[in-house]
Parts: C-alpha cells; structure tokens; sequence
C-alpha cells in the first residue's frame, strides 16, 4: 500500500503480518532493543529489516539503521532520507535520496475507529472537526478520526529532522479530500499554527501536502517534500504496484 502514496524517486518495503518479525539485526540493532518487549524487538526487526530492502532499492549498501539519542528517530546513511512505520499486521520503511527528496514522513495505522479518548488527544481545530463531520456524512466507510491521526504523525516525522523537538497536534491543522475516482485514496494538506519556518529558513514549501490511502484494513498516510534545487523535481508518478 505504502506504493500507492509515494512518488518515484522513493522506494518503499513493505511487510504484512509477522512476515519479517524473526529478520535479522546488526549487534548494534539488537543491542539498542535488547531490553524490549519481544512485540517491540518484533516490530523493530521488521521495519528495519524493510528499510534495508528499501534502501538496497535504492542502490544503497545494507547499514546499520539506528535512532537518534533525542527522540529515537531512525539515523539514515549520509544523503538519505527515510522513514519508518509499525502496526499490529503492517510494518514499512521509504527511503529516498536527499538530492531528489528533502524529508519524508509515512505512518500506518488499522481502519477502525480511534480507541475511545484519542480523538481528544489528538486536539482537532474547529476546522479539523468541521471537516471531518462533513466527510463522515458524505464517506462514513472511510474512518476520518484514524486518518487523521495518522496523517499527524507524517507531520511530525517530516519536520523533525529539521527542528529536532517535538510537534504537538494541535500545532499543525490538516485537511482532507478524497479521490473521486479512486475513493479510498487520497490527498491532505498540512498547515503549522507555530511561528517560524516549515523546515529551514528558505527551504522548501510554506505547507506539507501529503497523500492517504485506507485499504485492506490499514490506513497509510506519507509527507514527501520534494527537493526543488535539483532543478528536474522528484517525479509525480507513483510506484508501480
């Protein structure tokens, strides 16, 4: 699914079920994740071990893929871009190069409902809320509360590598519209409610668009921004699937 929401110039894994639970790790993976659950040491082999496929994609060597010391985010190989998602049933990596792709940012969750009290810790703006009452009436088969915490997080994962703190939800607004050929994908756009710039000062958009397809029990949302000094732009098409 992870294919239906990302542009050329990434290549993505991924991986249903326990598929790639049992993958291999390097000592210093399995170190970082030694005292871990056996669920998250689970969850852990499989997104690296589809980053690897990813990233060998990509035409890049298999590394070590770590996380930082400050919010655990994965660490990619010099002039890589990437990102990592799990859940119960689903796990994927993206990958990209720099030159082609600034930061990316994907997320997986079930379609089903937001577990009871999430939707408030979310902290939707009247516009959030207004929306998604609107696109429940017109699609209720498309659960708006999960997709939207879902498409939050791309949020996240795409400006943290710029700024290194967290984003709270209530510090981007989304909105949603969906494909009117293709009703079960779609696209959203994200806008920061915090001063500053959206990632560096200069560099790319002044707002993230993202795309989102609910299919086959998942939801899966991506950020990709585009690296426009490149000068040929990263390519719109999606991957084969």
């Amino acid at each position: 699914m992870i294919e239906y929401v990302v542009p050329a110039a990434v290549r993505s894994r991924a991986a249903y079920g326990d598929e790639l639970d049992h993958a291999p790790l390097f000592p210093e993976e399995a170190e970082a994740v030694a005292r871990a659950v056996a669920k998250r040491r689970a969850e852990y082999a499989a997104g690296r071990a589809c980053a690897r496929a990813a990233l060998s994609a990509l035409g890049t060597e298999p590394v070590p893929i770590l996380r930082d010391a400050e919010r655990g985010a994965p660490v990619w190989p010099d002039g890589v871009v990437g990102s990592i998602t799990h859940c119960d049933g689903y796990r994927a990596a993206a990958v990209a190069y720099a030159t082609d792709i600034l930061t990316l940012g994907i997320d997986a969750e079930p379609h089903g409902p937001l577990p009871q009290g999430v939707f408030d810790v979310i902290t939707a703006t009247p516009a959030e809320t207004d929306a998604l009452a609107d696109l429940t009436g017109r699609a209720p088969e498309i659960h708006w509360d999960r997709l939207l915490f879902s498409a939050k997080e791309t949020v996240y994962k795409a400006w943290y590598p710029f700024h290194r703190r967290m984003l709270g939800f209530e510090e981007a607004e989304l909105l949603f519209t969906r494909d009117p050929d293709v009703p079960d994908r779609g696209s959203y756009t994200a806008r920061l409610l915090i001063p500053g710039p959206l990632l560096a000062e200069g560099t790319g958009p002044d707002h993230f668009s993202g795309r989102w397809i609910a299919r086959n029990g998942f939801v899966v949302t991506a950020i990709v921004v585009p690296n426009e000094e490149r000068g040929e732009g990263a390519g719109d098409e999606e991957q084969a699937a």
